[in-house]
């Protein structure tokens, strides 16, 4: 396994069978599929798959929807021998894609969005281009340390975060302001008794702070927003109606960078406050969160604001699709961190490709346990979508190899005057009832055709 794979979390899902073989080599997202090679119908083939077997190493909500999930079972001996992504049973699922780092190390991603904001404007024009102007200005250290020095002094004064590349809750996270800083952390991380000087640093990015965060009660936050990608090749990417906003437990100021409990919004950071209230916690549900917006802005800025997030989205997952290895048997469920400024500009912070599956409170355990429910529903081991759906449970599809249309039908995309995309962040989220409606309706289908 890669070395910047080691931290995920991988979870493997497989249809049980009676037959050693599984079930051959057809195409799950496939409506016409070929069953003749295998000697069984339709019918047949989906009354087997009703059983899966998977495989997970986290103990938390996953664990317990997979658990409660009909005909779902757990196997103990069965991760490390099927693990091969050289050659895997045609409906084997894992929850990765192989190289997803592209996308969720901090510098591979401003590396990958760098490069297309590039492609952009020598394909489409810098208008174009400039929709990719969502992440802050990064430098990689210690290689880009001299080009981090040339634009520090262009702009002295100014507040600078630096992060690890490939650690997550906030770890080895600092404000800094002067390049003494810098040189001291420099020193840090040689001054191991392990160490030898001529063994690099860990690598960090050097972020320019966002200092005008939006602010709701005095306290900074950023949004976490889940995206399911189902492939690469084509890009086929799903949105959840429900996220979190993340707040920090004191009020937000810039005379005091050192304190984390200001500047980092991370639950694993904010829940070691002394005044941090457990039942409580830090998180606002997105729901709350787009009213609260639409009490203080006139409808035309929220919408706004909303549709340039579905772009940071689209954007940053077109940035690597070149890059991803497109795998069938793998999907990716992706927590996005997205910072809002004063001006309702969105800012891309970073992609987790292991998002936080840990409740931290009862809320918190419903929209997480409902968030895996429907991630299931979508990866649909059981065979029981079509394929043709738009929505599923809280997810709707935002991206089928081009946007997608709240309309029924295909959309006209040459003016794009009317196109309204099918997305639905912090709306209502009725899943409950548009399941009941959802498999309901593909029953009474499969009826009608048998």
């Amino acid at each position: 396994m890669p070395r910047e794979c080691q931290r995920s979390e991988y979870h493997v899902f497989q249809p049980l069978t009676s037959s050693p073989q599984g079930y051959g080599r057809q195409d799950l997202s496939s409506e016409n599929q070929n069953y003749k090679g295998h000697g069984l119908s339709k019918g047949k083939e989906r009354e087997q798959r009703a059983s899966i077997r998977f495989k997970t190493t986290l103990m938390n909500t996953l664990m317990d929807v997979l658990r409660h999930r009909p005909g779902w079972v757990e196997v103990k001996d069965w991760l490390r021998e099927n693990f091969d992504h050289t050659y895997m049973d045609e409906h084997v699922r894992i929850s990765h894609f192989r190289n997803h780092y592209e996308l969720t190390r901090k510098n591979y991603m401003v590396k990958n969005l760098k490069r297309f904001r590039k492609q952009l404007e020598r394909e489409a024009g810098k208008l174009e281009a400039a929709k990719c102007d969502f992440f802050p200005k990064t430098f990689e250290m210690p290689c880009e340390y001299h080009l981090f020095v040339e634009e520090f002094r262009k702009n002295p004064g100014i507040t600078w975060i630096m992060k690890p590349v490939a650690r997550s809750q906030g770890k080895g996270i600092f404000l800094f302001r002067r390049l003494k800083d810098i040189m001291d952390w420099r020193k840090d991380t040689r001054s191991s008794d392990n160490q030898k000087d001529d063994i690099p640093v860990e690598n960090y990015v050097a972020q320019r702070y966002i200092e005008n965060p939006y602010l709701i009660g005095g306290r900074k936050f950023d949004l976490r927003v889940y995206v399911l990608v189902m492939s690469y090749i084509p890009l086929r990417a799903w949105l959840y109606r429900d996220g979190f906003a993340r707040f920090s437990n004191t009020r937000f100021t810039l005379n005091s960078i050192d304190d984390q409990y200001v500047h980092l919004t991370n639950v694993a950071v904010q829940k070691t406050s002394p005044d941090y209230h457990p039942k409580k916690g830090c998180k606002w549900m997105l729901q709350r969160f787009r009213q609260y917006l639409a009490s203080k802005h006139r409808p035309e800025a929220v919408e706004t604001l909303f549709r340039d997030i579905d772009n940071i989205f689209v954007k940053s997952l077109q940035s690597v699709q070149k890059v991803i290895i497109s795998d069938k048997h793998c999907f990716e469920l992706y927590g996005y961190d997205i910072l809002i400024d004063q001006d309702l500009k969105p800012w891309l912070l970073e992609v987790n490709a292991s998002p936080s599956l840990t409740a931290s409170s009862q809320e918190d355990y419903e929209l997480k346990t409902c968030l895996l429910e429907d991630t299931l529903h979508v990866v649909d081991m059981e065979a029981r979508l079509t394929g043709r759906e738009k929505r599923v449970g809280g997810f709707d599809l935002m991206w089928n190899d081009g946007p997608v249309s709240r309309e029924e039908g295909a959309p006209d995309l040459s003016g794009m005057g009317n196109f309204v995309t099918n997305t639905h962040l912090g709306c209502v989220n009725d899943r409950k009832k548009q399941l009941r409606q959802l498999f309901c309706s593909l029953q009474l289908q499969k009826k009608a055709s048998s």
